[in-house]
């Protein structure tokens, strides 16, 4: 689990970096367009990776021993939206580079030991988990923003194998959250890149499947894209599935977020 850790914070320092230099290349216009998230523009959704920084910061210091005052949520989600746009661009500059500083600087022993009270679940998770899920956010709202101006953008290539890596075990409880498997009929099972996707009263992504019922044929950064509803037309170029679901099929599962 440690290297998993390890992964998935370098995996979070990349994103930081690639999204930054992106960042701070921005007009005000550029600020304004819309953003992958249909209801967010370029700013909003830079808004939202920022004020979750600045939220999620306080529960890793305080495991880590130190003593950290911190505004309730919904005071910070107000600061963040009443901002103009370069203020909300310039403060993910900042709060997620700080956020990234502290758990940066955790010891190896910290890493595999320290548990996180997030506040909104019922108890504290493990170090891996609380990254795990920030991972999850930062790589599809990071995509939120670099597709406004690639529309061949992915999601970055090792933030997906490491996702799919935590989805197959301590982040598999997002996909009760992610996913609807009513939308289909009868239980299915799918091939993916990595390991594999397991449809009937519930959802699980596994690392391992034996004859799947039908076969996604796309990387591992769609998947991922799947999982958050943001493998849609145009962004879904090249990405088929084959055997008992389609690809319209898996997207009613996954509404996305």
């Amino acid at each position: 689990m440690s290297q998993l850790v390890d992964r998935t914070i370098a995996a979070l320092r990349a994103e930081h970096d690639v999204l930054a230099d992106l960042v701070r290349t921005l007009t005000d216009e550029q600020l304004a367009l819309a953003s992958g998230a249909s209801e967010w523009t370029v700013a909003q959704a830079l808004s939202h990776l920022g004020s979750g920084a600045e939220i999620g910061l306080a529960p890793i210091a305080r495991a880590a021993g130190e003593d950290v005052a911190a505004e309730d949520n919904q005071t910070i989600w107000a600061r963040w939206d009443a901002s103009a746009p370069r203020a909300q661009a310039e403060g993910f500059l900042e709060h997620n580079g700080r956020w990234l500083d502290v758990v940066e600087a955790l010891t190896p022993e910290q890493r595999s030991s320290l548990t996180v009270d997030l506040g909104f679940l019922p108890e504290p998770v493990p170090l891996l988990t609380a990254v795990g899920m920030r991972l999850n956010e930062v790589a599809n709202h990071s995509w939120d923003v670099r597709v406004a101006f690639d529309a061949q953008a992915g999601v970055h290539a090792d933030s997906a194998a490491v996702l799919v890596d935590l989805l197959t075990g301590p982040l598999g409880f997002l996909l009760g959250f992610l996913a609807k498997p009513g939308e289909i009929a009868a239980p299915v099972s799918v091939g993916i890149p990595g390991g594999g996707l397991v449809i009937d009263d519930s959802v699980t992504v596994v690392d391992h499947l034996e004859s799947p019922s039908a076969t996604f044929a796309g990387p591992q950064e769609a998947f991922v894209r799947l999982l958050s509803g943001r493998l849609k037309a145009p962004y879904d170029n090249g990405v088929t599935v084959e055997g008992a679901v389609t690809l319209d099929d898996l997207r009613r599962v996954f509404p996305g977020f």
